[in-house]
């Protein structure tokens, strides 16, 4: 069985890609960066989701000699040129801090009408072969911010994120809606093919 790496600590990642990978029948033993506790992580120097995938999978791929997957994602507002992109984790300064960033973006959008309140969720999920070989695939969810958070599932900007043709928030929804229409989902599935026509 092919060992694929994916570049993340979060366990719910690993779970959500190892059941898309499983049910599209592919034989493939997939473990988080836990599985390599020596390596550290990498510095996500990139511009783009793109880059900073890659950037993670490619240095998975080269320390471990194994398959490598990373993602990178965020939130994009329309009214702030596709901001705070890929610096939505770091938005208010300090790197993961979920209510901060989510005070500010609120903050800063206080006076923006509801017809400019569109925005998306971005993900690009990256494949690296020991041997260089990469591809990526990417994601999309679009919706609406709304004014005040709601709703206790999910993390980062899910609370204020309204999916379009939904009366609720990313929050709002149970595990499995989110993770039918999330852009990490469906980046996810679309490297199935990838994993498929790479490693066999």
């Amino acid at each position: 069985m092919k060992r694929l790496i994916l570049a993340t600590r979060n366990a719910n990642k690993v779970t959500e890609l190892r059941a898309i990978l499983a049910g599209a029948g592919l034989d493939v033993e997939l473990v988080g960066a836990d599985a390599y506790p020596e390596i550290p992580d990498v510095k996500e120097t990139g511009v783009t989701f793109a880059e900073n995938a890659l950037l993670k999978a490619h240095a998975l791929a080269q320390a471990t000699g194994h398959p490598a997957v990373a993602d990178d994602s965020g939130l994009c507002v329309d009214v702030l040129n596709g901001a705070p992109g890929i610096f939505s984790a770091r938005w208010a300064g300090r790197h993961g801090d979920d209510k901060a960033n989510l005070d500010l973006l609120l903050a800063q959008l206080s006076d923006i009408a509801e017809e400019h309140r569109g925005a998306h969720f971005a993900c690009a999920a990256a494949l690296a072969l020991p041997d260089g070989t990469e591809r990526v695939v990417e994601g999309r969810l679009e919706g609406t911010l709304r004014h005040e958070p709601a709703g206790t599932g999910g993390f980062g900007y899910d609370p204020i994120l309204q999916p379009l043709g939904e009366t609720r928030t990313c929050a709002e929804l149970t595990a499995e809606e989110k993770n039918a229409i999330s852009h990490r989902g469906e980046a996810f599935r679309g490297l199935v093919p990838v994993v498929r026509e790479l490693l066999g």
